[in-house]
């Protein structure tokens, strides 16, 4: 089943390419094509023209996250803390700028290259639902007021319940520095550019097979493509196609219902452009308007893959297509009368961190990876390209040199644990939840547990 994005953007598209046929030869072979796969093409080209690139995407390009996101493009100056945590103050300013300034990059690639992604810079709105949330973005902000980095502001209750459409909200914070995009008409939009600037794709291409070498060998079910360099931009399918992935990643859904049109009723409640619009939950609810007037509801943390496989609920309308009905009538009463146009569902590839990773194969440089986006990965994922660029031209530079290129920075426990693990800290997390959304105390028991996915469960917020 295709998700709403990409149906809408293939309406519109050029056609599906040729699947890989016979033994080919390539400088680059990247596999997955994505967001990340195909920055990482766009990039290599604008830095060496002469290269000669082959993508290799297992369906259509865009139908994996890339294509079925929310769309939400936002920065990682949530995840200050975080990356200060991690890799030293140095290198969280510079990361927490290069998020923000993708946000700019990306609305200037769409309009120069004539990409229809619906891009509309209209900020963040981050909320609170519960007492128990309010506050919680308080700590982050100070860390960048001192640096200078912090672009959000505290929002008057009225003017936040005005911003948002939804009386639901009691607080919160407003960043002008995010956007939100057409996913589906981006990443199909990212393919005609690569296209046009002489990257060879192949669609309905999945890798069968990685021959290490050098030069590496890329197997598929009707071809084989021979390349000094190999990039694998596989995120959730990573696991899959490299066992030695397993652990790096916890796949979990993140899913999403749109309405049927509904432009005077949205503008009736206040929602009147692209904001979007998150509350402060672990597994957060996300919602925003599309420009013809629908509203999009996701939320994250609900399907819980086993062993890093991507099962076909993975590719279905969302189990809980019921419980984001009844949320989005809980922001929008107004709504009721309304009309689910779709319901889909996807898997987010969910690193310990909560922050992607990359690096190059343990005894195979020539082979780069990069993965673990974590649930936002849409701007980040131009950073991607731009560090995955540099590892392949072997470039001494900021991206190459970050400690994003070390590889995971930690693991999940194996299986079963990690599933039976996953889904213990889940029912926690909702049972925490709704006491207090009943301003109940919950119990220690679950707050003991929901403090286990406050790194890798926090960001969900495509």
């Amino acid at each position: 089943m295709r998700a709403f994005w990409l149906e809408q953007a293939l309406s519109g598209d050029g056609g599906l390419a040729p699947a890989l046929q016979g033994e080919q030869v390539a400088d680059v072979c990247i596999v997955g094509g994505g967001f990340t796969g195909l920055w990482t093409a766009i990039a290599l080209k604008q830095q060496h023209s002469a290269l000669d690139i082959a993508v290799l995407e297992r369906d259509l390009c865009g139908a994996g996250a890339s294509g079925r996101n929310g769309g939400c493009l936002l920065t990682w100056c949530a995840k200050f803390l975080t990356l200060q945590r991690l890799f030293g103050e140095a290198e969280a300013v510079r990361l927490v700028r290069a998020s923000q300034e993708a946000v700019d990059h990306i609305g200037r690639f769409v309009r120069e290259h004539g990409i229809d992604a619906e891009f509309r810079r209209d900020g963040t709105l981050y909320t609170a639902t519960t007492r128990a949330q309010v506050g919680t973005m308080e700590p982050v902000m100070r860390a960048l007021q001192a640096h200078g980095l912090c672009s959000y502001h505290n929002v008057p209750p009225d003017e936040v319940v005005q911003r948002a459409g939804s009386a639901r909200h009691l607080a919160g914070v407003y960043s002008p520095v995010a956007a939100t995009v057409h996913p589906g008409k981006l990443v199909r939009g990212l393919r005609r550019v690569a296209l046009q600037m002489g990257v060879r794709i192949y669609e309905r291409s999945p890798m069968q097979q990685l021959r290490h070498g050098p030069p590496a060998v890329v197997q598929t079910p009707w071809g084989s493509i021979r390349a000094g360099k190999v990039v694998l931009a596989l995120n959730a399918w990573m696991a899959e196609a490299l066992p030695a992935f397993e652990r790096s990643i916890a796949i979990v859904s993140s899913d999403m219902v749109i309405t049927e049109r509904c432009p005077e009723l949205l503008h009736a409640t206040g929602l009147r452009d692209g904001i979007a619009v998150l509350d402060s939950r672990i597994f957060v609810y996300y919602y925003r308007s599309t420009p013809d007037g629908r509203l999009m509801l996701g939320k994250g943390g609900n399907t819980f893959a086993r062993g890093g496989r991507i099962t076909p609920v993975f590719d279905q309308r969302s189990p809980c297509e019921a419980e984001l009905e009844q949320a989005l009538h809980g922001f929008f009463p107004s709504l009721r009368g309304v009309p689910l146009t779709a319901s889909w569902n996807g898997p987010s590839d969910r690193s310990v961190s909560g922050l992607p990773f990359f690096g190059r194969l343990p005894g195979a440089p020539h082979i780069c990876y990069g993965l673990g986006y974590s649930g936002n990965g849409v701007g980040p994922s131009h950073m991607g390209g731009r560090i995955l660029a540099s590892l392949v031209l072997e470039r001494d530079d900021a991206w190459s040199r970050s400690p994003l290129v070390q590889g995971p920075v930690g693991w999940f426990p194996p299986e079963p644990i990690r599933y039976a693990g996953s889904l213990l800290v889940r029912n926690a997390i909702r049972r925490k939840e709704r006491a207090e959304e009943q301003d109940r105390q919950p119990w220690w028991i679950d707050r003991m547990l929901s403090s286990f996915a406050s790194a890798a469960g926090k960001s969900d917020k495509q």
